[in-house]
């Protein structure tokens, strides 16, 4: 999977000295970090700072405040998942399952995520870069397992563009929440039977 430098695309439009990938990851570390430690209502771009060894500044000539680092620390996580070629459609969907509950079951995951979750309830703009940052960004598995069933011959090759979007965006949208309801509200295992049936009932209904 090809990586990406945090806090890419946000917008902001700053310029200035060239990114340090390592103070990037430094920072993004300290921030879940701190999260994990203190939570998101004492949670401070000093301590950040702090934790990562930078100066202030330097945080803010990356992120313009505590919403975006934090989405960003987040987002990090989740550009580790990928759909690796298990042989068949099912296969490779109870392999991508168990990589995101292995994913979530860490505490800075599932920390960060509740947390920028929670705080998103009632912010609009804290939401939307949620939404383009991490959620837009892992809807490529969904693509990449779509095409490769095509090419497999699993399934069948939709021919309407934006009728193909709309159910990658249901795969999607299924998927990633049965586990994080299985795994962070009902904190029920999310183990190789389950993701087995999970395939099952997704592939039921592409089938259809």
């Amino acid at each position: 999977m090809s990586s990406r430098s945090p806090g890419n695309g946000s917008g902001n439009g700053r310029t200035g000295r060239p990114r340090s990938a390592a103070a990037d990851a430094a920072i993004l570390g300290a921030t879940r970090a701190a999260l994990v430690e203190l939570g998101w209502s004492k949670l401070t771009l000093g301590d950040v700072a702090a934790r990562a060894g930078v100066a202030k500044t330097t945080l803010y000539r990356r992120w313009a405040g505590k919403n975006e680092l934090v989405v960003d620390a987040v987002a990090v996580l989740f550009d580790e998942l990928e759909l690796r070629d298990r042989g068949s459609l099912r296969a490779d969907i109870e392999d991508v399952v168990l990589q995101f509950a292995a994913l979530l079951d860490r505490p800075e995951t599932r920390t960060s995520l509740m947390a920028v979750i929670a705080e998103a309830t009632n912010d609009d703009a804290l939401r939307a870069r949620i939404r383009t940052t991490i959620v837009d960004r892992q809807k490529r598995l969904v693509l990449v397992g779509r095409e490769r069933a095509w090419e497999r011959g699993e399934l069948p090759r939709e021919a309407d563009p934006e009728a193909a979007a709309r159910s990658a965006d249901l795969i999607f949208d299924v998927v990633a929440g049965a586990v994080v309801h299985r795994a962070l509200v009902s904190g029920e295992p999310v183990d190789a039977e389950w993701a087995g049936i999970l395939a099952s009932v997704l592939l039921g209904g592409l089938g259809a």
